[in-house]
């Protein structure tokens, strides 16, 4: 049975355009955003499983293993072009009702994947699945951060984060369990039963939500591609993050060779990365409530110093489990902040700026690749793709000190005019 939507909010002349539910709901913003993190979670399980089927699904659909990293690369690309393309365009849909869009646009995706029986349909489905990825965690994220006070706003993206975080803990396993003794079918029909969950409970849980002043328009969004400090944003965590899939790219044989991990320690190795991210996504989202840019400084530091110790601490098995988790956790640390930091700077524009977050984390996932096997290919050992990417991180402090440097200034010539 659905909930009673409470009244529409009234808007607010905050800057950070966000409308809230008050404190004195927290019961209906907790159950909003688990909500939203079912959604998170069962988005993470199609992305992550995916690629732990691919010998399966290439198989069923009679191609090679190769060919088969294709539907990969399609579902990235649905991500790619669907964040920012979907924000934009349907900035002038209600946020619940865009939330639920999104969700049913994802299981009729994967349920087209289910009932695939050739390569071309079940690339074309894979596409379909990735249109609302980044559209979704930004819209969710923006919706978040309206439920709750303005000094809970990291906390609350945290949240919806979670149910990423966690998929990589029990819905990846599960799915992949699933795939490999029920047919890879059954990923995609298991991630579709999610989206149908997450339906009912947005639906069920979700108020309707007004972000900004009500005069939300494809202009609106489109104006923070205007705004130096989203650009600043977005590149800061492009390059920080691929200094990060640098190395996680990779996981899997690394620490196969340097720790001698079997391919059953491996599972748990990618168990290790998955808690990882969700305490520091839990811890990162407090601090961020707390003091927003130290919190990502330190997070950029904490993914530098990380990439630097990886090498040497991977080689053994107990140093490579604490070397996995510290990746995720390290990583995930700052994302609330950093998502928080794109919607404090992008006005009019926070679900678009908000969904080319994820845009641009596919783009360092396919540059930290990239780079990490260019150092191999090089010739040089699992060791090293860490301790090259190092720069990435260090390149992402220096942006980010230089935009709040320019933000400063105009701050101040701003104060100078007036």
């Amino acid at each position: 049975m659905t909930a009673a939507a409470p009244p529409e909010p009234s808007t607010t002349s905050s800057p950070t355009h966000f409308d809230s539910l008050g404190a004195d709901r927290p019961t209906r913003a907790s159950w909003a955003l688990f909500a939203l993190a079912v959604g998170g979670f069962a988005i993470g399980t199609t992305e992550f499983a995916s690629m732990g089927l691919l010998p399966q699904i290439a198989a069923g659909v009679g191609v090679s293993i190769p060919t088969a990293g294709h539907l990969v690369s399609a579902y990235a690309l649905g991500v790619v072009v669907g964040a920012p393309l979907i924000a934009a365009v349907a900035a002038r849909v209600p946020r619940r009702q865009l939330l639920l869009i999104l969700m049913l646009v994802f299981l009729v995706g994967n349920a087209a994947s289910a009932f695939a029986t050739s390569f071309g349909f079940l690339l074309v489905a894979r596409f379909v699945s990735g249109l609302p990825h980044g559209a979704y965690f930004g819209v969710a994220s923006v919706t978040a951060a309206a439920l709750v006070p303005a000094n809970r706003r990291a906390s609350a993206v945290a949240r919806v984060m979670l149910g990423l975080t966690v998929s990589n803990i029990v819905g990846v396993p599960v799915a992949t369990w699933a795939g490999q003794h029920l047919g890879w079918p059954a990923l995609y029909i298991a991630v579709a039963v999610l989206a149908f969950a997450c339906l009912v409970a947005v639906n069920t849980w979700v108020p309707p939500v007004r972000v900004g002043t009500g005069t939300a328009s494809v202009r609106s969004e489109l104006s923070a591609l205007a705004r130096p400090q989203v650009w600043f944003a977005l590149v800061t965590g492009m390059v920080s993050f691929g200094g990060m899939f640098a190395t996680y790219s990779y996981i899997a044989p690394t620490v196969m060779t340097l720790a001698g991990l079997s391919e059953n320690g491996v599972v748990w190795i990618l168990a290790s990365f998955g808690v990882g991210s969700t305490v520091g996504t839990l811890l990162g989202g407090r601090l961020a409530d707390r003091a927003l840019v130290p919190t990502l400084f330190a997070g950029l530091v904490a993914i530098g110093v990380v990439l630097g110790a990886f090498g040497f601490l991977a080689t053994t098995p107990v140093g490579a489990f604490l070397a996995v988790f510290l990746l995720g956790g390290s990583g995930s640390f700052m994302m609330p902040a950093l998502q928080t930091r794109l919607m404090d700077v992008a006005a009019g524009g926070q679900s678009l700026a908000a969904a080319l977050m994820h845009s641009t984390l596919n783009v360092a996932n396919a540059v930290g690749a990239w780079l990490g096997g260019a150092v191999l290919a090089a010739g040089y050992s699992y060791a090293w793709p860490s301790r090259v990417s190092v720069v990435l991180p260090v390149v992402g402090i220096i942006i980010f000190a230089v935009g709040l440097a320019f933000q400063r200034r105009e701050k101040a010539r701003e104060t100078v005019l007036s």
